[in-house]
């Protein structure tokens, strides 16, 4: 079945080194306004806490400048990590934004902590005790709150095999973190042929967020991305730092006598020119059965990374072939187990 792939950003705000938090947020706007003007369906917002890379730690604090700052992208959350928060305080503050800018807000919901565990403490009013591992309930309760005409549509985001079948039951859309986890194509399978209507969603649709980075060569994305490599492998070591100079990235590569592309871990990274990236999203596309794709990049000059979305967005008249599933049967690739304690650890 063919049908049009819809491409949008999901931001993390990054915090170029030797630049501040504020410069970080001020590009966030900016980039959304270069979204908007090259066609790009949605502007997500991601939630971390406590690290000098990331400054977004609310992304319903950003999402009013930035719809202020646009006047036709869809603009919200990937996500609202929700075990921290009141469902009540979160339908409210999406009810005002929803109020304020109609029809173009969007809810994203994430289990993960987006944060240390130490912080993740920090974050929850009773540190006396571990809060309750209670995520469905708490989901079911924002979902009474949001529910009817006008209000901000919600997303389910996840990393892993329950996050999936959370979304089908509820008749959520399901948004895939591929650029946490590289292995989720048979999550979303799951999501589809679990999907049950609801209120909020008659069909399924299933999103996949993966790392796109694109210059004008392919020897330059991948001189690009050297940034965030180095980034993600000094968290590896516990330490987080400010995102790097291209030229930091290099020294820091060329001292470890380790090929970057071997700190990746089971993240999938795809670097290259126009002729080279835009056939690999759509591969990756098809084998999530993906309705929507939102494209993740993390460089240390605002301007390139302005430029690597205007190099990809010829992807936005994409329209693919999509791959057709056999019903799915838990037994010949994920465990029981899997499915009932695996954890969600997408923080997008």
């Amino acid at each position: 079945m063919s049908k049009p792939l819809q491409f949008s950003v999901l931001d993390q705000s990054p915090i170029p080194e030797g630049l501040t938090a504020g410069d970080a947020l001020r590009n966030s706007i900016d980039l959304a306004r270069n979204a908007e003007r090259l066609g790009y369906r949605r502007f997500w917002i991601a939630e971390h806490h406590g690290t000098p890379g990331l400054a977004s730690n609310s992304p319903e604090v950003l999402i009013g400048p930035v719809a202020a700052a646009t006047s036709t992208i869809r603009v919200g959350s990937g996500g609202i990590m929700l075990p921290h928060y009141s469902p009540l305080k979160v339908a409210e503050s999406f009810a005002m934004l929803s109020g304020l800018y109609p029809v173009r807000i969007d809810l994203g919901i994430g289990r993960a902590a987006g944060t240390s565990p130490h912080l993740a403490r920090m974050l929850q009013r009773d540190r006396r005790q571990a809060p309750p591992d209670d995520f469905p309930d708490q989901l079911d309760e924002l979902l009474r709150y949001t529910a009817g005409p006008g209000s901000a549509r919600v997303s389910i985001l996840g990393s892993s095999p329950q996050s999936a079948i959370w979304a089908a039951e509820r008749g959520l859309p399901y948004v895939f973190a591929d650029f946490i986890n590289a292995e989720g194509a048979e999550f979303t399978r799951l999501y589809r042929d679990r999907f049950q209507p609801s209120e909020h969603l008659t069909e399924p649709h299933t999103s996949v967020a993966l790392w796109a980075i694109c210059a004008d060569s392919d020897d330059e994305a991948m001189r690009l991305s050297l940034s965030v490599r180095m980034t993600l492998a000094m968290m590896t070591q516990g330490r987080l730092i400010a995102i790097p100079t291209v030229e930091h990235a290099e020294q820091f590569f060329a001292q470890q006598q380790i090929a970057p592309e071997m700190l990746t871990g089971n993240r999938r990274f795809l670097t290259g020119a126009p002729a080279k990236l835009r056939p690999a999203i759509e591969t990756v596309a098809r084998s999530y059965g993906a309705d929507e794709v939102f494209l993740v990049n993390i460089l240390h000059s605002h301007e390139d990374r302005i430029h690597s979305y205007e190099l990809l967005s010829p992807l936005l008249d994409t329209v693919i072939t999509t791959c057709m599933y056999s019903p799915y049967e838990p037994h010949q690739s994920l465990s029981q187990r899997q499915l009932s304690s695996s954890p969600d650890s997408a923080g997008i």
